[in-house]
Parts: C-alpha cells; sequence; structure tokens
C-alpha cells in the first residue's frame, strides 16, 4: 500500500510540475502562429488533458469504492447484526463517489466541445 502512495504522489508531483512549467515553455515569440491557428494545424493539448483528467478521476474513484466496500464487508462480518445500517452507509457513500467521477466526466465533455 505504501509504494502505491508513494507513486501516486510521485505522479501528481510530476504533473503538478509539468503544469507549471508548461507557459513558459510554449511562450508565443514573435513572428509564431496564434493557439488557434496550432490548434487547427497540430497537436491540441485539451484532448491530452482531457485523457489525463478522467483518468485520473477513473481511478481515484476506483479506489475509493474499492476501500469502502472493503471496509463495509469487513464490518458487516464483525458485526453481522448492523448489516443494514453498514449496507445503507455504503449505498449513499458509493453513489456520492461515483457522483465525483461524472462531475469529472461532465468537465472534460464541456472542455472538449467547447
Amino acid at each position: 500500500m505504501k509504494k502505491i502512495v508513494i507513486g501516486v504522489t510521485l505522479l501528481f508531483v510530476f504533473f503538478g510540475l509539468t503544469l507549471l512549467f508548461t507557459p513558459m515553455a510554449t511562450a508565443q515569440e514573435e513572428g509564431q502562429t496564434s493557439v488557434q491557428e496550432n490548434a487547427k494545424s497540430g497537436f491540441n493539448f485539451v484532448y491530452a488533458a482531457c485523457a489525463i483528467g478522467i483518468a485520473i478521476a477513473a481511478f481515484g474513484g476506483a479506489l475509493g469504492q474499492g476501500r469502502s466496500v472493503s471496509s463495509a464487508l469487513e464490518g458487516i462480518a464483525r458485526n453481522p447484526n448492523a448489516s443494514g445500517k453498514i449496507m445503507t452507509a455504503m449505498i449513499i457513500g458509493l453513489a456520492l463517489i461515483e457522483s465525483l467521477v461524472i462531475y469529472a466526466l461532465v468537465v472534460v465533455l464541456m472542455l472538449l466541445f467547447k
């Protein structure tokens, strides 16, 4: 588990540094074409950002749902009489976790079809 946390932390640091230094690397000099003209003729970074964003959202949602179901099943195994209350709380939690992933999907779709 510790290796996963370190890996995810390094991934976020890498993407954070990438986002921090991207404006300096893509600064427009005199005589260059505008961003709109580059987007029509070349690679559009919005597509890459959308792909990375939805991948991180799906990964985080899957990780959260897996942990919540695991904890709920462990709680039911320890106290079977409380299974109704645990199951209700788990279903509500899973719905909230999934809604965050759907919000990320909506943001990605808004960026793609802007």
